[in-house]
């Protein structure tokens, strides 16, 4: 997928944005708005869970990564 032509700048999209919910295993969680340390903004979500496998629970750590595509470009103001 090629870069976008976004249509915000960075404060905008950090102003604006709202969180995003993302289902882990059937449980919705919230991904919260972030400027990642690479520049890029988007959602990320972090926490612990437990998934079944067979029958048995399995704990798990879950990150979520959800980045805007050229975003890392995106002027400050």
């Amino acid at each position: 997928m090629a870069k976008a032509n976004l249509p915000f700048t960075r404060k905008q999209f950090l102003e604006q944005a709202q969180p995003v919910e993302v289902s882990v295993a059937g449980t919705p969680v919230l991904a919260e708005v972030k400027e990642f340390s690479t520049g890029s903004v988007g959602w990320y979500y972090s926490g612990k869970t437990a998934i079944r496998v067979g029958e048995r629970p399995v704990n798990v750590q879950v990150s979520v990564t959800i980045t805007v595509i050229g975003s890392k470009d995106l002027p400050q103001d």
